[in-house]
């Protein structure tokens, strides 16, 4: 059972249809579900009265088992059924309930609302009636639980299908995580998110959500070259580069060389610094990874160093201004490289490599099938995509992090996991969650300096 993996709206009802040829039944794995999610409904509204608002399909279906469960333990419950069930195991399931439905809130008010309208598979927006009788119950309710993906919310982007959707206290996924459980806006609303297991088998080349990962201490015999020596190329604006280096510099690898022309005598004395041209300074066989465009700029001389650095042929991080500056014909073949754009960026890279896509996954999925790059398509919902087809969800990090310079951070420390020579896409994943913890760490109202200072904190943290 794989409780990391993301699923689609078509990869969860091929799960289910894995189950059902199994010799599972609807009725049965509805029992299964709903019974699960009852406990935590019990559990939260911990003796107050619970209003159950059922749909027509079968998460309306989970509704009538669930209210028919915590009833007979019992608790105060109502149901409410706007439309009559549709479904074989709904109208089953509204049987087994055996009591009274309303078709209308009216003026219903209660303690703990369980929002059964519509959840994962909503690609159209609710009916008037339906999204006016939901924002009603759900004010005039202390609690609002949602299970699978509130209605209204678009499970596999988390897009709003209608305006002034209610908040959800807790959102109880079934089976999987939906791509909605971890992508704006959707999540905004969705509160504490809870998986619960019903039995789904690892669904192939699904997603899966970041989680802590495994660093393991330098070997015992370790040198700094053997741990790995990471480049970084400078720039027009030197700051950049330098607050990336301080990253790498703490994030695992042996050596961090920084390449600039100008010799900065209050830099950390434990950098050191190479003022020869970019390409001599590359031809040093012991590197093991290079980072290039923080603070690189946009002129000819910033064209100049990326080609370089390109035809260098290390495994290279891409960040900032080499991103604007990349086309098609400048990528090596064969050479591990991560990009790590913002949103802009990687509107721009789709641009140059004419990928067509319409949601920010879809456009790193099929960037990096293409340009053979690892994307990281860092934001408020970081995705990373490589070119083999595997995709890490992130989980958010601090909204904190919305500071100049947290991205050279972030590249300082994927080029420094790079260099210790792990794949591209597992250095990607560790120096995200790295760039979390450490921002976890800071707390509120830090500088991009605070954040690079204590990401050997947040490397402590899982070692």
């Amino acid at each position: 059972m794989n409780n990391t993996q993301v699923l689609t709206t078509a990869q969860m009802r091929g799960a289910e249809d894995a189950l059902f040829k199994a010799g599972m039944s609807v009725d049965a794995l509805m029992e299964i579900a709903a019974g699960k999610a009852a406990e935590w409904v019990r559990r939260i509204a911990a003796g107050r009265s619970i209003t159950v608002l059922c749909g027509p399909g079968n998460n309306g279906g989970d509704g009538y088992v669930m209210a028919r469960i915590l009833r007979d333990i019992g608790l105060a419950v109502k149901v409410i059924a706007p439309v009559e069930p549709k479904t074989d195991a709904a109208q089953n399931a509204l049987k087994k309930w055996g009591g009274p439905v309303s078709s209308s809130g009216g003026a219903e008010a209660g303690d703990v609302l369980v929002d059964c309208l519509f959840g994962c598979g909503l690609s159209r927006p609710l009916s008037g009636e339906h999204a006016l009788l939901l924002r009603d119950l759900a004010a005039r309710h202390d609690t609002v639980i949602a299970i699978d993906v509130p209605s209204g919310i678009q499970s596999d982007t988390g897009a709003l299908l209608n305006d002034k959707l209610p908040y959800s206290d807790v959102t109880l996924a079934l089976g999987a995580w939906k791509f909605a459980h971890w992508s704006l806006p959707g999540r905004a609303l969705m509160g504490q998110r809870k998986l619960i297991p019903i039995g789904i088998d690892t669904v192939e080349d699904a997603a899966q959500l970041l989680g802590r990962p495994s660093i393991k201490a330098p070997a015992l015999d370790a040198h700094k070259y053997r741990r790995g020596l990471a480049a970084i190329v400078g720039g027009a604006m030197p700051g950049a580069a330098r607050l990336s280096a301080e990253a790498a510099m703490r994030s695992g690898a042996g050596y961090v060389k920084l390449i600039e022309d100008v010799v900065d005598p209050a830099r950390n004395p434990a950098l050191v610094a190479d003022g020869a041209p970019v390409d001599k300074a590359l031809s040093d066989s012991r590197i093991d990874a290079v980072l290039v465009g923080p603070g690189l700029g946009r002129g000819e001389t910033a064209s100049t160093a990326l080609r370089k650095s390109l035809k260098a042929r290390v495994p290279t991080v891409l960040d900032a201004d080499a991103l604007v500056a990349l086309t098609p014909s400048l990528l090596p073949d064969d050479l591990p490289i991560l990009a790590t754009p913002h949103d802009g960026e990687l509107d721009t890279l789709c641009r140059n490599f004419a990928v067509l896509a319409e949601t920010r996954r879809d456009r790193a999925a099929a960037l990096a099938k293409v340009s053979r790059m690892v994307i990281l398509a860092k934001g408020p919902d970081t995705v990373i995509a490589a070119p083999d087809g595997r995709i890490a969800v992130v989980p958010p990090a601090s909204s904190w992090l919305s500071v100049a310079g947290t991205g050279d951070v972030l590249a300082g420390i994927a080029v420094s996991r790079m260099a210790t020579g792990v794949d591209t896409f597992v250095a990607a994943s560790q120096a995200v969650w790295l760039h979390g913890e450490a921002a976890r760490q800071c707390g509120p109202a830090f500088t991009a300096l605070d954040l690079a200072q204590t990401v050997s904190s947040a490397m402590a943290s899982q070692i």
